[in-house]
């Protein structure tokens, strides 16, 4: 997956009902930039960030990225602090509450992973829950 072309995904957001398909590709999509951002919402990027979001996006999307694929995803214009938070309120509609929860909880993964917490993370992990519009049951999966 390239993940800075985002033509596939931003044609989804023409206001019809998307397939499955086009669903999980926008999912995977979104787990993929949130993760970057994550790993650069204290500015330092901890190899073991990187290493984190490797294992997830393998786990959750079976996908097998190098660094440099992350490291690619990480200088995405998209990633841009603006821009992605304007992105996943776009998204939002389209992700089931399942997506959501997965890629807040694996935002968590990612800032938790260098072993240290700032504010910055703190300020970016709410920032990203309240683009989603997930609600405290939600992010910890208790949907019905």
């Amino acid at each position: 997956m390239a993940f800075a072309d985002l033509s596939n995904v931003l044609q989804m957001f023409g206001g019809s009902p998307v397939s499955e398909e086009a669903q999980d590709k926008l999912y995977k999509q979104v787990l993929m930039m949130t993760l970057a951002q994550a790993s650069t919402a204290d500015a330092n990027i901890h190899p073991m960030e990187i290493e984190t979001i490797q294992q997830i996006m393998r786990r959750e999307a079976g996908q097998d990225l190098t660094e440099v694929d992350v490291r690619k995803a990480l200088r995405s214009d998209v990633n841009k602090s603006a821009r992605f938070r304007k992105f996943l309120r776009r998204a939002r509609a389209q992700l089931t509450a399942e997506n959501k929860a997965s890629i807040l909880k694996a935002s968590v993964d990612v800032i938790k992973s260098d072993a240290k917490i700032n504010v910055l993370e703190i300020d970016f992990f709410n920032q990203v829950a309240e683009a989603l519009q997930m609600t405290p049951a939600e992010q910890f999966g208790l949907t019905s």
